[in-house]
């Protein structure tokens, strides 16, 4: 059986510029994907029936995203078609890593085409606009600098380094870091030529350092080897390395409690590179 990529996201990095009167925030970002990820796997039936084989104890079959992402996609197309989905889950919740926006992307794309809808990629990513924010980077399938909420997206041709990612043994609530009062939610726009010269950072990392000593100790200790950066809302943090050897060796030799992975950045989806 086919098994389907659904990669991870870094925020190279992230500026929140304000807020609209229906309090979503305005940011600026750059998504970067890694050939790190889940696999998800479906299974088609003519019943109509959409099942979760791999559903995590604890969440909500009306929340959890690749369910109403096949939902969403059913009736908006009118298909009679069915799914049952089962997912290798191997990226953290609440990690900042895009793992359930990832996972809601690849069950469009391999729905459109295991259902035999021929939706485009445009009426794929509006589909995945109603989902969440961080979902149409990845059904669009190449790194971007975005705007707006975070669907305003134009792809970016980026170096593809090696990353270290450490994953601290906490979930991050977004809304939570967005709802606290001591966010900046007024940073200056600034222009690619800006980030490519380094002018950035996470406007929401100083928030979540304070409130999780866990992401603090990651970043302090990584601090001591080059430059990291906390991806999304969190938990994750990460650096960029000069080769996979120094990333494992960095790796080996984290502090009791940490744990991490080490991958190679994607300027292109996988779903994409074939």
């Amino acid at each position: 059986m086919k098994r389907w990529p659904a990669p991870a996201k870094l925020n190279l990095f992230l500026h929140v510029t304000g807020r609209r009167a229906d309090g979503y925030h305005t940011l600026q970002t750059v998504f970067q994907f890694l050939d790190y990820g889940d696999e998800l796997e479906f299974v088609v039936n003519s019943s109509g029936d959409i099942r979760h084989r791999s559903l995590p104890v604890g969440i909500d079959p009306e929340q959890e995203l690749c369910l109403r992402a096949a939902r969403l996609l059913q009736r908006k197309s009118g298909t009679g078609k069915g799914v049952e989905i089962h997912i290798n889950k191997i990226l953290p919740q609440g990690g900042g890593l895009g793992g359930g926006s990832s996972d809601a992307a690849t069950t469009l794309i391999a729905l459109n085409e295991l259902w035999q809808l021929g939706l485009g990629t445009e009426q794929l990513a509006a589909l995945a606009l109603q989902l969440g924010a961080d979902v149409p980077v990845f059904v669009h399938g190449h790194a971007a600098w975005a705007e707006g909420i975070g669907e305003e997206l134009a792809p970016v041709d980026l170096p593809e380094p090696w990353f270290l990612v450490i994953c601290p043994q906490i979930q991050v609530s977004t809304a939570e870091i967005f709802a606290d009062p001591e966010l900046t939610r007024d940073s200056p726009a600034i222009t690619i030529r800006a980030f490519l010269q380094g002018a950035t950072r996470n406007d929401l990392e100083p928030v979540v350092r304070k409130r999780h000593p866990e992401v603090d100790q990651a970043l302090l200790w990584l601090a001591q080897y080059g430059s990291p950066r906390m991806t999304g809302s969190g938990a994750c943090v990460f650096m960029a390395v000069n080769s996979k050897a120094e990333g494992e060796k960095l790796l080996a030799n984290c502090p009791a409690g940490m744990n991490g992975f080490v991958a190679k950045a994607l300027n292109r989806h996988p779903l994409y590179r074939e």
